[in-house]
């Protein structure tokens, strides 16, 4: 058995799918890992494994601690090149997570203070572009999206070269546009003329997938990456050109669908509340978890399965806290952040467990944080990874401890990502003849 050739440390569940389906889509056959497996000794037959941690918003030095653990398993399975992933909208605070966790891999790879690498969250599939190191939504600046009003990670500055600079010790420089359209070659000087100038991490801009492919080429051989999943769609091209990987066809392959099925949403987001939205529109059973009623220690928990119980026949459920920026914003004056991040995330990972103890075997999770939840209340260890339904969204089939024998059928999306009908394609996807 050959040794897995790229080890990736995802900072989020969803984030972790998000890069595992690309890699698939580029014929890598890919193993997701949640956590760092309890046997660490056991050999992954796979060309990439992701790890996904949940580590985005967590203190930063538990983070650190979490993805050099990672990293040193990585690296036990044999792989040639380390793929730090964070999300497209880099979320981060200027305390962290991004910065610190690229210093800590770079010092364990290099030595303190040395080595170099890039910042890339560009996934143009999905309208995250960078230009001039400025991070666009679609055709808005990041600070003008809806993730300038995060719950955990509010995004105010667009800059990444700035951003950045504010969370590492390492001088950070830009890799223009101008450069990238050169092509691999003239990105590969910029990248020598920075390490030169002193320069540890490069933001590259990214336009479209062209871009992408180009800085992969120019990644060949780099110890350490971190980027988007959308530099996925270029790395696995360096290890064919060195003859390391043969294409695999079928890569996506589950097994076939069955069981009820359920939607669990914890996201804020701009996209998430417009897809709730259309659920509801569209005439599909819905169940409102409302946070203060968690915190006055009611049994929503219950009164969800319960509810859910006599409608799951008729078809999918939706199970949601999924709520506009304003009224997040008095929920968490009433509660706190953290305390109104925590009683959801548990309120809705028990919900997801009584669900699939009820017999849903397709489900739906949006958000990081609640993707998270989720699968450690499922107690899943790995995910096989499926077709894509959206881009940064496969199907994935898991074991769960609640059903032991039995595949459950998961999707786990980031809360950014979707079109508003993006719940309803989903399931029609498992209903498609293979």
């Amino acid at each position: 058995m050959a040794s897995p050739l790229l080890g990736c440390i995802a900072d989020d569940f969803t984030g972790a799918t998000d890069l595992a389906n690309n890699l698939v889509r580029s014929g890598m056959r890919t193993v997701q890992t949640i956590g760092v497996p309890a046997d660490a000794d056991a050999a992954v037959d796979a060309d990439a494994i992701v790890v996904a941690l949940k580590s985005r918003t967590i203190p930063a030095a538990q983070a650190v601690a979490q993805s050099l653990h990672a990293m040193q398993w990585l690296r036990t399975q044999g792989v040639q090149q380390v793929y730090f992933k964070y999300c497209s909208t880099f979320d981060s605070t200027p305390a962290g997570n991004i910065g610190p966790v690229t210093d800590a891999l770079l010092d364990a790879l290099h030595g303190p203070d040395q080595g170099f690498t890039i910042v890339c969250p560009a996934f143009p599939e999905n309208q995250r572009t960078v230009f001039m190191g400025h991070l666009f939504v679609g055709e808005q600046l990041l600070s003008d999206s809806g993730m300038r009003n995060h719950p955990l990670t509010p995004m105010t500055d667009a800059n990444l070269v700035r951003v950045m600079q504010a969370q590492t010790r390492r001088r950070v420089g830009l890799v223009a546009q101008g450069t990238v359209a050169k092509g691999s070659a003239a990105i590969g000087e910029r990248f020598k003329a920075l390490q030169d100038d002193g320069v540890g991490v490069a933001v590259v801009d990214a336009v479209s997938n062209e871009d992408l492919m180009q800085i992969g080429r120019a990644l060949a051989g780099m110890p350490l990456v971190t980027a988007g999943s959308g530099i996925a769609i270029g790395l696995p091209q360096n290890f064919v050109a060195s003859g390391a990987l043969s294409i695999r066809a079928g890569a996506d392959a589950l097994p076939p669908a069955s069981g009820l099925r359920a939607v669990v949403s914890g996201s804020c987001s701009v996209a998430t509340n417009a897809q709730v939205a259309r659920f509801k529109q569209d005439g599909g059973a819905a169940f409102a978890v409302d946070p203060l009623a968690l915190a006055a220690g009611q049994d929503v928990v219950g009164a969800a399965l319960q509810w859910a119980a006599a409608r799951l026949a008729q078809g999918p459920v939706l199970v949601y806290a999924t709520a506009d920026p304003e009224a997040v914003r008095e929920v968490q004056k009433k509660l706190g952040v953290a305390r109104a991040g925590e009683l959801v995330e548990q309120a809705l990972s028990l919900i997801a467990a009584g669900l699939v103890g009820a017999g849903v075997r397709q489900l739906v999770v949006a958000g990081g944080e609640t993707s998270g939840a989720v699968v450690q209340a499922l107690g899943v260890e790995r995910m096989s990874i499926g077709p894509q339904i959206t881009p940064g969204v496969p199907w994935t089939a898991v074991t769960s401890t609640l059903c032991p024998g039995q595949h459950v059928h998961m999707a786990l999306k980031s809360g950014n990502f979707g079109a508003p009908d993006f719940f309803s394609t989903a399931f029609a996807m498992l209903d498609a003849p293979a």
